[in-house]
C-alpha cells in the first residue's frame, strides 16, 4: 500500500529535502537528519495522505465532494488535493484555528464552518455537513489511506539515509506516526521509531503505556497540531510498531524551535519542535548515534509566535 501510495501521489507533492545541522549535532553529540515536511506542499506531510486519499476515490465515491475536520493542515491538504482532483471540499475547522490556516483553506477552494473548539464539536458538525452534502468524509488520521500517504515519507527518508538508529516523529491523531512505524518496520527494521507529544496533551504517551485508549481532554499546548486523540486505526498500530513515546515541556519546544529557526535557517511550526525537545530535554541516550526526525510542517502565524508574549 505504501508503494501504492507512493507512484499515486508523485505527481502532486514535493519529494522533500533531508537536512542537517553541524552545530545541533555537536550540541547533542549525535547524527540528525531532518526530513523536511515544512517544504511540502501546503507546508506539512499532511499533503501525502490528502492526496492519497482522494486520488483512491472512485468518481461515484467523490461525485458530492469530499468533507473532514481538521484545525488546520489536514484542512488544508485535503482543500488541495479536492481542487486538484476537481471536486468540492467541505471543511469543519474550530473557531481558534490558526488565521494562516483557515486563509489557506479558502485560498484551495475549501468550504469551511467553523465550530467550538471541542472534538464533539467538531464531529456533530461534520455529521451536519455529510448529511446534507452527502459528501464523503476523509478522516484526518483515522484511515488506512491517509496512513499509507504519510508512511511516504519516512519511505523517502530511508532511500536516502542509511543506517538509522532512530527514527523520530511528533504524535497527535497518530496518522504520520502509524504511517512512519509502518514504513520503518518494513524498509528499515533494525531503526528504532520514538514518538514525542507535549506534556500538556499527553493522551498518545499514557495510552501507549497502559495499553488502553485514553481520549485527549482538555489538552492545553502551543503544538496546536497535536491536540486530537489517537484513533481506533492508528491506536494499534503505534502499540504493535512504535518502540518508545517521549513528552516535552512546552519551554523545550520553544528552545526546540528557536534553535531550529536560528541555526537551519527555515520556518517549522511547534508541532515540528516536539521531536527535537525531547533530545534537548535528554529523555533517550543519543550519543554517537544516527537520528532522523520528520519535520511534520512550516505553517504558523508569524504575528503570534510562541516566544512573543
Amino acid at each position: 500500500m505504501i508503494l501504492e501510495a507512493r507512484e499515486r501521489i508523485k505527481p502532486y507533492i514535493h519529494h522533500t529535502p533531508v537536512l542537517s545541522s553541524n552545530l545541533i549535532n555537536d550540541q547533542l553529540g549525535a547524527e540528525l537528519f531532518f526530513k523536511c515536511e515544512n517544504f511540502q506542499k501546503v507546508g506539512a506531510f499532511k499533503s501525502r495522505g490528502a492526496v492519497n486519499a482522494v486520488f483512491s476515490l472512485s468518481d461515484e465515491e467523490c461525485k458530492n465532494g469530499v468533507c473532514t475536520h481538521s484545525s488546520g493542515n489536514h484542512a488544508q491538504a485535503l482543500a488541495r488535493a479536492a481542487m486538484i482532483r476537481g471536486i468540492k471540499a467541505y471543511i469543519v475547522m474550530p473557531e481558534t484555528a490558526p488565521s494562516v490556516k483557515v486563509a489557506a483553506v479558502k485560498q484551495y477552494g475549501g468550504e469551511i464552518t467553523f465550530c467550538k473548539p471541542t472534538l464533539e464539536a467538531r464531529e456533530s458538525t461534520l455529521a451536519k455537513i455529510i448529511e446534507a452534502t452527502n459528501a464523503t468524509e476523509i478522516h484526518p488520521y483515522n484511515d488506512i489511506r491517509i496512513i499509507s500517504g504519510q508512511a511516504t515519507a519516512a519511505m523517502e527518508f530511508f532511500e536516502e539515509i542509511e543506517d538509522a538508529d532512530i527514527l523520530m516523529a511528533p504524535v497527535g491523531g497518530g496518522g504520520l506516526l502509524s504511517g512512519t512505524a509502518m514504513a520503518t518496520h518494513y524498509f528499515s527494521p533494525d531503526t528504532k521509531v520514538i514518538a514525542a507529544e507535549p506534556e500538556r496533551a499527553d493522551d498518545a504517551y499514557r495510552s501507549f503505556k497502559s495499553k488502553t485508549f485514553i481520549p485527549s481532554e482538555d489538552p492545553h499546548t502551543i503544538a496546536d497540531g497535536l491536540l486530537t486523540s489517537l484513533g481506533s486505526i492508528t491506536f494499534p498500530i503505534i502499540c504493535n510498531f512504535v518502540d518508545d513515546i517521549l513528552t516535552v515541556k512546552e519551554e523545550s519546544i520553544i528552545k526546540a524551535m528557536k534553535l531550529i529557526w536560528e541555526r537551519m535557517k527555515i520556518i517549522i511550526e511547534p508541532s515540528s519542535a516536539v521531536p527535537l525537545a525531547a533530545l534537548l530535554e535528554n529523555k533517550i541516550d543519543i550519543k554517537g548515534k544516527r537520528i532522523g526526525i520528520i519535520i511534520s510542517g512550516g505553517n504558523i502565524d508569524l504575528n503570534k509566535l510562541p516566544w512573543i508574549k
